[in-house]
């Protein structure tokens, strides 16, 4: 079964999208947090379209 790029119904801060990218990748939520930090230029424009995009990750 190959994983998704989800929103994380667990770890949200704002959205669940760095908890996401997270869970997919295998690293820890704050990594990703402080990588989008550093980059804020950028990184905003594509987490505002991963967060309109991404779906929920559904809760079992």
């Amino acid at each position: 079964m190959s994983q998704k790029l989800t929103k994380s119904s667990t770890d949200n801060v704002l959205f669940g999208i760095c908890g996401g990218i997270a869970n997919f990748f295998g690293i820890s939520p704050f990594i990703v947090r402080v990588i989008f930090i550093f980059t804020a230029s950028a990184s905003l424009w594509i987490y505002i379209l991963l967060a309109l995009a991404l779906e929920d990750e559904l809760s079992l």
